[in-house]
């Protein structure tokens, strides 16, 4: 096979008309890759987008072809995908303000050129999810685009579907979180063309590396939540004496350790499993 991309996180693979998309165990904090693995992440991330690209099926196609049929020496952590023509749009809901649609929020009382209500604080419930897009950018930081920006870039019928399905997508996924006590403060997804057309879902799906994820029994607005999601991470990494420029500090056991409980209490709590 040949190797056709290598991301912070993931390698894709070109197997026939096949892509073989596998996730190590690598985490970055700021989109800088920090030298520190933490195990089994790569084994988290795939087998819970695996869950929910089955859950979500029916809300738009997905890249996947098999979850099963892949080399041995990624069993468990590899999907095999259908190859796409990859949308160069981020593709954010929000149903709840935190992070950059936070500090958005307090500088101008929009998030990607949607304004939303005054006098919300971090954590608070926005009254309905909102589409905020970025660009998907191959260095440095993305950046906040408005609707009509996304239209612009990839045709209006593409945009309004891309809207349809991420607020779907969203809504969707926080319902079923929430059976689980579990509140998806935001999730990033991503989508790419068939080339007959066909938009499809895919990438990863509702994981602690693309999504927040709170308790519900603890959320309270206000105050910074306690995550299962890479926030945790963010928190720690922000207290050092680090510029976030390469290269990243490595991570205390402690923190490895903590950090592999939340995303394998996230996992349990989502799916039921082990």
């Amino acid at each position: 096979m040949e190797l056709v991309h290598a991301g912070k996180v993931r390698e894709l693979y070109a197997d026939g008309d096949d892509i073989i998309m596998v996730a190590s165990d690598r985490v970055s904090v700021y989109d800088v890759v920090l030298p520190t693995p933490i195990p089994g992440k790569g084994q988290v991330l795939t087998q819970l987008s695996l869950w929910w690209f089955e859950q979500l099926s029916d809300v738009i196609p997905n890249h996947v072809i098999s979850g099963t049929d892949v080399p041995e020496q990624w069993a468990g952590r590899a999907i095999r995908c259908r190859r796409l023509q990859m949308l160069p749009v981020e593709c954010i809901a929000r149903g709840y303000l935190a992070g950059l649609g936070l500090a958005s929020y307090n500088e101008t009382g929009t998030i990607s050129g949607v304004r939303l209500p005054p006098g919300l604080s971090e954590g608070s419930r926005l009254p309905e999810p909102v589409f905020t897009p970025t660009t998907k950018a191959a260095a440095g930081h993305d950046e906040p685009m408005t609707r009509a920006e996304v239209a612009a870039l990839v045709g209006e019928p593409v945009a309004a579907e891309l809207e349809r399905a991420t607020l779907e997508v969203y809504r969707r996924g926080a319902k079923l979180a929430a059976s689980r006590g579990i509140v998806i403060a935001d999730t990033k997804v991503e989508f790419g063309l068939l080339p007959d057309g066909t938009l499809m879902l895919a990438d990863e799906l509702l994981t602690p590396d693309s999504s927040r994820f709170w308790l519900a029994d603890e959320w309270q607005p206000g105050r910074p939540q306690r995550s299962l999601d890479k926030q945790f991470l963010r928190d720690w990494s922000a207290g050092l004496d680090w510029d976030r420029r390469p290269p990243g500090p490595p991570i205390p056991s402690d923190v490895v350790a903590a950090t592999q409980a939340r995303y394998q209490e996230l996992y349990t709590r989502i799916t039921s499993r082990d």
